[in-house]
């Protein structure tokens, strides 16, 4: 298991984003050499993780929670196949780009070492935007990509270090919950019956998806 790449986007200005300056970062490019990894502050007031990395939309994206994004090439691959074009890395908006890593099959408070001191824990999910659709320039993306299920994963930073391309990956915990970051995402999108399974996960969860999960108990308790 290892790195592909780490990729970094820019703020550029696009016609599909909601954000009222016009600029998005979804358009990520790997980069040579180490790159800074390190626990950004607050969603709504910090942006990405990972150091010169642009997150112009801090309301929904960026902060501790969401602070690095990773993808799995295998589903890049998927993807080729069946759009028949080319996706290179951090075409999807991702930070990292693995392979041999089933990142939308990883636990809720899995954590992973990146690299000689990093250390990453899945928080959820990735669930795709407007900007992800006119980015991607596909018809019907957001349905496509939700019905395919293989979201990726949001991480925190546990320990702060230095990440490259090349960089082994470790799996140094797995919960017991069975709580995947593929099952968090159906249960706050399709499947919201799944909801109460996500309590299993606790404060690994995203907090986000933590209140969902609270409020749709207490509803079905009423």
């Amino acid at each position: 298991m290892k790195l592909l790449s780490v990729n970094i986007g820019q703020a550029r200005p696009v016609p599909y984003t909601s954000q009222a300056d016009g600029l998005t970062g979804i358009d990520k490019r790997p980069v040579q050499g180490p790159v800074a990894v390190s626990a950004p502050g607050p969603k709504g007031s910090a942006g990405s993780g990972l150091a010169g990395d642009a997150v112009c939309d801090l309301k929904h994206h960026g902060g501790d929670d969401q602070a690095v994004y990773a993808f799995a090439r295998e589903d890049l691959d998927h993807w080729e196949r069946e759009l028949g074009r080319t996706l290179a890395n951090g075409c999807f908006g991702e930070n990292i780009t693995t392979s041999g890593l089933d990142v939308s099959g990883a636990l809720i408070g899995e954590r992973w070492r990146i690299g000689p001191t990093v250390v990453l824990q899945v928080t959820a999910g990735r669930i795709p935007c407007r900007t992800f659709q006119g980015h991607m320039g596909e018809p019907g993306w957001v349905r496509r990509f939700t019905q395919k299920g293989a979201t990726g994963a949001y991480l925190r930073v546990i320990e702060p270090g230095e990440i490259r391309a090349g960089d082994r990956v470790e799996i140094l915990h797995r919960p017991e919950h069975g709580v995947t970051a593929a099952m968090e995402f159906r249960a706050t999108t399709t499947e919201r019956a799944l909801l109460p399974r996500l309590l299993d996960a606790a404060d690994d969860l995203h907090p986000e998806a933590l209140a969902a999960a609270r409020k749709y108990v207490a509803a079905q308790a009423r």
